[in-house]
This record gives C-alpha cells, sequence and structure tokens, in this order.
C-alpha cells in the first residue's frame, strides 16, 4: 500500500494551541480522524485571523478546499494541548498549500500528532468561479517572519 508523505518546511509563518475537547474523542478513546481535520481547519481560521482575514474574505476572495492530505502519527487524548504550526507552499495563479504540523508534548518530549496538507483554491462564491490569488496573500504568505 502507498502511502501519503508530507514533506514539511524547515520554517513555519505561524504557531497556535488547540485544546483537544471530549466531542474530539471517538469511541477508540482517542481523537479521530474527522477531529483531527476539524483541528487542522481551526488552525488555518486562527492562521488567516493573524493576517485580518477569514476564509470568506482573504485580501478580497474567498477560500475554497480542493484537496487534503494526512498522516497520523501519534495518538491525542481528551486533555492534549496540540501546537499546530502552518505555513503556506506552493503558491500559483489560483491557489496554494496550507502545510500543517501537529505536535503534542508527551512525557516532557514533543512528539508528532500528525503532518498535513490541504490545497487551498481562491473562489468567489456569488459567481461560482476560481479567482486568482490577491498580491498581498502572496506578499504576506511570502514572508519569513514569524506571526
Amino acid at each position: 500500500m502507498e502511502r501519503i508523505k508530507i514533506q514539511l518546511p524547515d520554517q513555519f509563518l505561524f504557531t497556535t494551541q488547540i485544546p483537544i475537547r471530549i466531542g474530539d474523542v471517538n469511541y477508540g478513546g482517542h481523537v479521530g480522524n474527522d477531529a483531527f481535520l476539524s483541528l487542522i481547519h481551526e488552525a488555518r481560521m486562527q492562521f488567516l485571523a493573524s493576517f485580518g482575514w477569514s476564509e470568506l474574505n482573504m485580501a478580497g476572495v474567498a477560500l475554497i478546499m480542493a484537496d487534503v492530505g494526512m498522516e497520523y502519527k501519534h495518538e491525542l487524548k481528551y486533555g492534549d494541548v496540540v501546537t499546530a504550526h502552518v505555513t503556506v507552499q506552493g503558491i500559483d495563479r489560483l491557489g496554494f498549500d496550507v502545510i500543517y504540523h501537529l505536535t503534542v508534548n508527551k512525557n516532557d518530549t514533543i512528539v508528532t500528532a500528525a503532518k498535513a496538507k490541504t490545497g487551498m483554491l481562491c473562489f468567489d462564491y456569488a459567481a461560482g468561479k476560481k479567482q486568482p490569488v490577491p498580491d498581498a496573500a502572496i506578499k504576506a504568505f511570502s514572508s519569513t517572519n514569524q506571526r
């Protein structure tokens, strides 16, 4: 079986902490795959908010997810606090990839809980059409400054 492999960059533009809620835990007693997707969604929303944007208004355009890939590396449990590192790669005319590195402190050791990538397209929901990535977003995402 061929597995998804996500290459992490050396630097990330944004870092936040997200506590695991009881609703994130499934019947197996750990965070389910659907909740991992919610974690990266929350991290992306906070990342965009750090620029003063949202998914419905990123420098004048909305975003729509075109694809997602995730590598699950370590169980998360209720009470864990995830550190989500977020950055952007692969900017092209209509979109970009958001890369996520989710880590957790287990017994004073930082371990990778997941690596993920979402392909995001710029979109005009009213017209139902893809839009170019705004110059302001390209400039902001090309920054090497940590936020």
